[in-house]
């Protein structure tokens, strides 16, 4: 496993991080969720991506409990806030209230006295960004999280967040988490460059266009049974990608990551760990077997020759946006 620095501060993240947005506490039996968590810890895994909103809180639970079992500080455990956790007036958003609140949740959920990353799963319009910031940074100051980060975060967003920052004297985000792959890629254009100048590290969600790059799902063809497009609980996301131009534009990288010697899996990953400003992706698994399979492109370098051959084939996919 590879390390690298989240954005411009000192902490080391592993390039390949777990998640738990689909499987842990919903999809996947919690016995085989544990598995994998023990697997890519023993791989040299160390960052564990949860939110509060992942089945009410579910997915912490799980991954508090298996992660309970090793040294605290052997582990970057980063988790959210923004989306609804109640039916109350106040149980959402980004206001003070409902940051320390959640906050002190996820703490009881995760069985952990601190919080190494905490982000902020989208952007509140609704609650001043001030007000935001000085939550996070209380909290920080507190030693509740050490960290703070956004998700999808726009850059205008992101800029404003480190003015705001700079004025009151408070500490710097220092990540983002958008979702990136080799369909989509609309980060490129605003986000990445505002992000490098101000430090922030991107540990992107969805590097694998939900498990679309695989090469699993074939143009024309039926659905395979027991795949993430057939299950109705978490099929909603992957809908968009299944498109006979898209299946069509993965085949060709399919071809082009079997004549590299790799996985298509594996491709995908190493062509995103080798983008400018990512500090990790950030993978689900359902099955060790697929923990194993992605910790191994940590080592993966694609060489020039071959990103250009892959920068034809997705040039057919220029603008693709999914619903997700």
């Amino acid at each position: 496993m590879r390390y690298r620095k989240l954005g411009g501060s000192g902490l080391n993240v592993s390039v390949i991080g777990l998640g738990s947005w689909l499987t842990y506490g919903t999809a996947t039996e919690a016995e085989t969720a544990e598995a994998c968590i023990r697997r890519a810890y023993e791989l040299g895994v160390n960052f564990f991506d949860t939110a509060n909103a992942y089945n009410r809180g579910a997915a912490e639970e799980v991954m508090g409990r298996v992660l309970a079992d090793y040294p605290r500080e052997s582990c970057v455990i980063a988790t959210k806030v923004y989306f609804p956790m109640g039916e109350g007036p106040n149980d959402r958003g980004l206001s003070r209230k409902h940051i320390m609140e959640q906050c002190e949740a996820s703490l009881r959920r995760l069985g952990t006295d601190y919080i190494d990353l905490y982000q902020c799963h989208r952007y509140d319009p609704e609650t001043p960004l001030e007000e935001t910031l000085r939550a996070l940074d209380d909290l920080q100051a507190q030693g509740k999280i050490l960290y703070a980060g956004v998700s999808e975060w726009s850059a205008a967003q992101i800029a404003d967040a480190v003015g705001i920052a700079d004025r009151l004297g408070l500490r710097k985000l220092v990540s983002n988490q958008p979702i990136y792959n080799m369909l989509v890629r609309y980060i490129e254009k605003e986000v990445v460059p505002v992000s490098l100048r101000e430090g922030i590290g991107q540990v992107v969600f969805s590097p694998l266009a939900q498990g679309i790059l695989s090469g699993k799902y074939k143009p024309g063809s039926p659905i395979p049974a027991e795949s993430r497009a057939s299950d109705e609980r978490t099929n909603l996301w992957i809908k968009s990608y299944l498109r006979d131009d898209v299946l069509s534009c993965v085949e060709k990288l399919v071809r082009l990551a079997e004549e590299t010697g790799c996985t298509p899996t594996q491709f995908a990953l190493a062509w995103v760990l080798g983008r400018p400003g990512i500090s990790s992706a950030i993978v689900g698994a359902s099955r060790t077997a697929q923990v194993e399979e992605n910790a191994a492109a940590a080592d993966l370098n694609l060489s020039a020759d071959v990103l250009k051959k892959a920068d034809a084939i997705l040039e057919e996919l220029r603008g693709f946006l999914p619903i997700w």
